[in-house]
């Protein structure tokens, strides 16, 4: 069903001692690196006076800032200290040249028709994949200091650039011939058969192509992380529905065949551009070539989709490229946040916000804040994608809740609070009523961690 849901380092020696420290706080560099390519604005919770909050009236006015990823002095410093430094180093880059190369892509200031789908969604894969693959080599390296006799391989690199490092045994520009291959393969079935360019037949085409030959099939529920990637798709066939869409759209380009897409209830759509819709619509061999193209969604009478017919069609609202970048990314920042609270079954991002706002006494009130423990690397992930998202979509105060819940989370306690304050200038008043008293606590407990890092003693009474 072609439709989307809405809403390592180089290592010698065993590690001991202070070794081990070090090593921990290279890797918190890298959990904490990726705070670039918002919008530049900032703020923060102001906690004097009961009842009132920062409306940031200067901040909404601010020109976007270019921020560079860094990593911590804490860490720096760790960094400085081992002989980990160049592999630590060399990630730290690999990540900020895939952010920065996102964010040039997508940016406001080109044309959305000059914006390249699958550029932007390799990018986005590279920025992930050298994320875990510095994890993969942090790990190997704990086996080999924990077990003397653990090999560990050469992890060498004769790649200097993001697109040439490799992502499921090729490289990014490898994978755009990829595509180039597939409308090729298409040409040659249009040439078999001995036909011109009829519109129907092209699209009858690229099915055979993409369904028949090349085996691509649709996951009805995206469950596996290899499904949200454009790079793993096109080397498994399986796939997410928003994914099997942009390799439509974009063998359809290669082929001068422009292909539109609208959000339709909780499917996404796409047809090719044309002014004789009625044609997509006419049933051949049991099935139209709309419902072909976007799968069972448009005969299942519980979708909204099955309403859509030739008249209907025209009336929709078209998605721009950016926003079916974005549906990409939401679908990833879902998936990794469901990974990341796989063993706190029913745990939602917004639960502690309503636990403090229902909390009737002083004990449940201390102890809503308790945050439960969830995969790092996963919620890490989730806060990657939540972080390009909020690039394309600065002023959704929804989503930058969403992402300062997932810092709370992550115990980042100032970024959290600093994302839930500019969150409550945009949200509606009823929304930063409830956001209001989890600012305060959060606040709080950004002070007592901000005095436990420097050794003092005593605790904060959060109530």
């Amino acid at each position: 069903m072609l439709c989307a849901s809405l809403p390592g380092l180089s290592h010698q020696q065993m590690l001991v001692g202070g070794a081990v420290k070090e090593l921990s706080a290279a890797m918190a560099s890298l959990n904490v690196y990726s705070r670039c390519g918002f919008d530049g604005r900032v703020g923060c919770w102001i906690g004097n006076e009961k009842g009132r909050r920062n409306k940031l009236a200067a901040a909404s006015t601010m020109a976007p800032k270019k921020r560079r990823l860094s990593i911590s002095s804490l860490a720096s410093s760790a960094l400085a200290e081992t002989p980990y430094t160049s592999r630590a180093k060399f990630y730290q880059e690999v990540l900020n040249d895939a952010r920065e190369k996102f964010t040039q892509e997508i940016s406001f200031q080109s044309k959305d028709k000059d914006i390249s789908l699958a550029k932007a969604l390799l990018y986005v894969a590279s920025e992930d994949e050298a994320f875990m693959a510095f994890n993969r080599e942090m790990d190997a390296h704990s086996l080999q200091s924990e077990r003397r006799s653990a090999s560990l391989a050469s992890h060498a690199t004769d790649w200097t650039c993001v697109e040439a490092m490799p992502l499921a045994g090729k490289n990014m520009n490898e994978w755009m011939v990829e595509l180039d291959v597939i409308a090729r393969e298409v040409e040659a079935e249009l040439v078999s058969r001995e036909i011109g360019c009829d519109l129907v037949e092209v699209l009858d085409a690229v099915n055979m192509v993409l369904f028949k030959s090349r085996g691509f099939k649709r996951s009805p529920v995206l469950v596996d992380s290899k499904c949200a990637y454009l790079h793993s798709v096109l080397s498994s066939g399986y796939c997410s529905a928003i994914l099997l869409s942009v390799i439509y759209i974009e063998v359809c380009r290669r082929l001068n065949l422009t292909i539109v897409g609208s959000r339709v209830g909780e499917d996404f759509l796409i047809w090719p551009q044309t002014g004789n819709p009625e044609e997509l619509f006419k049933v051949i061999s049991g099935h139209s070539l709309f419902g072909i193209v976007n799968g069972k969604c448009v005969d299942d009478p519980r979708a909204k989709a099955s309403d859509i017919n030739s008249n209907s069609l025209p009336g929709l609202e078209l998605a721009t490229n950016r926003d079916i970048i974005g549906i990409a990314l939401a679908n990833l920042m879902r998936l990794h946040w469901k990974r990341a609270s796989r063993a706190n079954h029913g745990l939602m991002l917004t639960s502690p916000l309503r636990s403090v706002d229902h909390a009737d006494d002083k004990s449940s009130k201390t102890n809503c804040l308790n945050v439960p423990l969830l995969r790092p690397q996963d919620l890490r992930l989730a806060i990657m994608a939540s972080e390009r998202l909020l690039i394309l979509q600065p002023h959704n105060w929804a989503l930058r809740r969403d992402h300062g819940m997932m810092l709370y989370y992550s115990r980042e306690y100032e970024e959290a609070v600093q994302e839930l304050s500019i969150c409550m200038a945009f949200a509606p008043e009823e929304e930063a009523e409830v956001l209001e008293p989890f600012v305060e606590k959060l606040h709080l407990l950004r002070v007592e961690s901000s005095w436990k890092s420097q050794g003092k003693k005593g605790n904060l009474t959060v109530s």
